[in-house]
């Protein structure tokens, strides 16, 4: 199994920056797809970003251009920075691992991020 630990979070005012970090069991490059998702108060979970294991990144149309995903391989950590923050951005950050053979998941227990003035 593989375990995720989130950190970063926090209160930032609107317009900050904030950098959040996973941290795995075991090395990501064994990792198909590592992401982090978000969940706001009384609203549906969702996608923020991925990373493939090759290194390929996708954004989520409503962070594009504010958000950026990144790994570093040897400290088998995965960031998320984030840019620009609208109160809208406020949410609960998870990061989520994927692996395709055998398909499996695995999530971390989730990082608080608020802006607010």
């Amino acid at each position: 199994q593989v375990q995720l630990v989130e950190s970063g979070g926090g209160l930032v005012q609107p317009g900050g920056s904030l950098r959040l970090s996973c941290a795995a069991s075991e090395s990501i490059f064994s990792i198909n797809i590592m992401g982090w998702y978000r969940q706001a108060p009384g609203k549906q979970r969702e996608l923020v970003a991925t990373v493939t294991s090759d290194g390929v990144t996708n954004i989520a149309d409503s962070v594009k251009g504010r958000c950026t995903i990144s790994r570093d391989n040897a400290k088998n950590t995965v960031y998320l920075r984030m840019n620009s923050l609208k109160p809208e951005d406020t949410a609960v950050y998870y990061c989520n691992a994927k692996r395709f053979v055998p398909r499996n998941q695995y999530w971390g227990q989730g990082t608080q991020v608020t802006v607010s003035s």
